[in-house]
């Protein structure tokens, strides 16, 4: 008897359950802070600087996931309207991606130090043609073409700790001649807890700068008396020749991703922010960077708030702090973000922010493990406000079988999403209602 009784329990709290996150994703009813079991296709997240609780207000917890194969049963859900196909498996840790002019996908094996190039889709789904454009790289994360436009001469890759580009005409699948070093950059890192090794590169539109991501070295150490934060935490500027280095922006703990935005020009970054001070705080955010602008790391958060762990420190900086555009839930790894400019999403997608979320870490219920999108209106600016996207990563007990990466536009508009959970990558398309 007790046993039925657990059972039917149960069965209401899972039909509960599904019938809230229906109605979330039907009503856009918004949530703020969240965890996996309150994620899904188009649920609406609304984060303010209200929101923010008090530091500690909450034990800092390690719960990292252990990956699972993915279960049979388990698949990517997207919106109503949109599939997800498997698109190419058995990668070596794909993160980054980008699509050049000619429409191939390029991506970045970062453990593997090379950088593959994708062509095409084939009849059953997958690309019609696979190689490897270089080797020998050293973590190479960023990749982007040189100028901007129809025809590139370049390609350019951050490594962890250097800045390189090889000879590229559209089309190449192979690098035609040797890595030329463009810059040196601080290097190496650790995935948790700080020490970031990604670094994004894109270039202004008119061709004449290249802003070059940092992350810092350590979760929050004071930057005053840890010479090896140097050049970290900042969004580097240079010549595309790798001459003119100076700082662009700074105090922004790891923007692992960077875009430019179609309209405006603006440099937008996908940001980390730090960890161990509870599971609601501080968000991760998506924003568009200004020049000379502060963001705060490390004393300060989210405008003025500062970190209990360098109380009283600079007083001078507190109002100079800039809020970002997006707060996204706290600790959940955005990385990867792009505009979508394709033309296959119904219209209202037409320049709206995608980014992937590799999942958390420092939260006693995971969070993450997504692509989520942020709606422009058309416009340059976004409102305080994103939506889950692409879902289904984690199971309903809360274990994790992929972890989104990067995210690229094919030429036919669909969405590409890659995954080092699976390894692999996953293309979102727009079959209609």
């Amino acid at each position: 008897m007790e046993s039925r009784t657990l059972f039917r329990t149960t069965a209401v709290i899972a039909v509960f359950a599904l019938s809230t996150l229906w109605l979330y994703s039907q009503t856009k009813e918004e949530v703020t802070f969240s965890d996996y079991s309150e994620e899904a296709p188009g649920v609406v997240h609304n984060i303010t600087v209200a929101d923010l609780p008090q530091p500690y207000a909450t034990q800092s917890v390690d719960n990292g996931p252990d990956l699972i194969p993915r279960p049979s049963d388990a698949w990517p859900q997207a919106p109503a309207g949109f599939k997800v196909d498997l698109y190419a498996t058995g990668l070596h840790n794909p993160r980054l991606m980008r699509t050049a002019p000619n429409g191939d996908l390029f991506l970045a094996e970062s453990d593997a130090g090379d950088v593959k190039v994708f062509r095409g889709i084939g009849k059953d789904g997958k690309p019609e043609r696979t190689e490897v454009f270089a080797t020998g790289l050293r973590k190479p994360f960023g990749i982007n073409f040189y100028p901007p436009g129809p025809n590139p001469q370049w390609v350019y890759i951050g490594n962890t700790d250097s800045v390189v580009r090889f000879p590229y005409k559209n089309g190449d699948m192979k690098a035609s001649g040797p890595e030329q070093k463009i810059a040196d950059l601080p290097g190496g890192g650790h995935l948790r807890g700080g020490g970031h090794w990604t670094r994004d590169i894109v270039f202004s539109p008119d061709g004449k700068k290249m802003f070059v991501s940092v992350g810092s070295h350590s979760n929050v150490d004071d930057t005053d008396n840890n010479p090896v934060e140097y050049h970290r935490a900042d969004v580097l500027e240079f010549n595309p020749d790798g001459s003119g280095l100076r700082v662009y922006a700074w105090g922004i703990r790891n923007c692992v991703g960077e875009a430019i935005h179609p309209k405006t020009g603006e440099l937008w970054c996908s940001v980390n922010e730090r960890d161990e001070i509870g599971d609601n705080l501080p968000p991760d955010y998506i924003t568009h960077v200004q020049e000379g602008g502060f963001y705060g790391w490390p004393w300060y958060y989210i405008g003025g708030h500062q970190d209990p762990r360098h109380k009283g420190k600079h007083p001078e900086l507190k109002d100079k702090v800039i809020v970002p555009d997006v707060l996204v839930q706290p600790h959940i790894a955005s990385l990867e973000m792009l505009f979508y400019e394709g033309k296959q999403f119904p219209a209202e997608y037409r320049g709206d922010i995608f980014a992937a979320e590799h999942g958390s870490w420092n939260k006693h219920r995971r969070a993450g493990y997504e692509v989520l999108r942020v709606p422009m209106h058309q416009s340059g600016r976004a409102q305080d406000k994103y939506e889950d996207f692409v879902t289904g990563f984690v199971t309903k007990d809360g274990q994790v079988w992929g972890r989104p990466v990067g995210v690229a536009i094919g030429p036919d508009g669909s969405l590409f999403v890659s995954d080092d959970g699976t390894n692999s990558i996953w293309r979102v398309s727009y079959a209609g209602k």
